[in-house]
């Protein structure tokens, strides 16, 4: 298909990462989410949390952010009425709206900036609905009991431009980032960590698509062979990523002397820490 596609583009804010810089996550959240008023394909429309002392705070920080600052204008009257829509639906479906949920009352095609949360459970019961894409000025917070919790979140996401983990700056949530890494790849096409995802460089290592390219990725056939089978070849994307969590193949190392192209030059030599 030729077709600019949008998803959801889960965020999963770990414990550690909140207790440590929780502020900071917050104020790029809500700056993620009202970026162009969530009108990006990138926009960060569901963060999952695991509950803890700090989770709270970290949500009521992301609420007042959003509260405070004015609605941007929507692209039109049609945006507007279907971002609405889509609330109604989660909240029908039992999301708790913080804040906004309704039509701003002000000039021009405008949505209050609106958070919502719902806890693990009821999403797990209801997965596809609790996914409904508000497009917009508009995110859902899913808050687990445990990672546990939190890795049946993700296993029942569906495909995704792009998938985020926060994590610790030190080793305090490598545990729980090895249990959820592995599902949130799976259903992403550019993983990211530490980083919101509404920036897409324009260069040759970018995936801007979801899991997998035969869902709209028009720089492959559909008939003949072997070029056809290339569509269902899964392109996997590492955005900030942290060294050791690299594919080996990824790794400055380059220990199977792998032809890998830096910089748009082909070369099999190890990199620098600086690249």
């Amino acid at each position: 298909i030729y077709l600019e596609l949008s998803s959801v583009n889960p965020v999963v804010i770990l414990p550690g990462a909140i207790e440590e810089r929780g502020e900071e996550i917050a104020t790029e959240l809500s700056g993620s989410c009202l970026l162009g008023t969530g009108q990006f394909c990138t926009s960060p429309g569901l963060a999952v949390l695991i509950q803890n002392p700090a989770t709270e705070k970290f949500i009521a920080s992301v609420q007042e952010k959003m509260q405070t600052a004015s609605p941007g204008v929507l692209l039109s009257q049609s945006v507007q009425r279907s971002l609405g829509d889509a609330v109604s639906t989660l909240v029908d479906a039992g999301v708790e709206v913080l804040c906004g949920g309704q039509v701003a009352d002000e000039t021009g095609f405008r949505f209050a900036n609106t958070v919502m949360k719902v806890a693990g459970e009821p999403f797990m019961a209801n997965p596809e609905v609790f996914q409904t894409e508000a497009f917009g000025n508009a995110t859902l917070f899913v808050v687990a009991e445990d990672a546990m919790q939190a890795r049946d979140v993700v296993q029942s996401l569906e495909g995704n431009l792009t998938g985020c983990i926060y994590s610790h700056s030190g080793s305090n949530d490598d545990q729980n980032y090895d249990l959820l890494e592995p599902e949130l790849r799976q259903r992403v096409g550019r993983l990211l960590n530490d980083k919101m995802p509404t920036g897409v460089a324009v260069c040759s290592a970018m995936n801007h698509g979801g899991p997998f390219p035969a869902t709209g990725h028009p720089g492959f056939t559909a008939v003949g062979m072997p070029d056809s089978i290339t569509r269902f070849s899964m392109l996997q994307c590492y955005d900030n990523v942290r060294e050791h969590r690299l594919p080996a193949i990824l790794q400055d190392e380059n220990s199977s002397k792998a032809i890998r192209r830096v910089d748009g030059n082909w070369t099999r030599e190890e990199l620098g820490s600086a690249v």
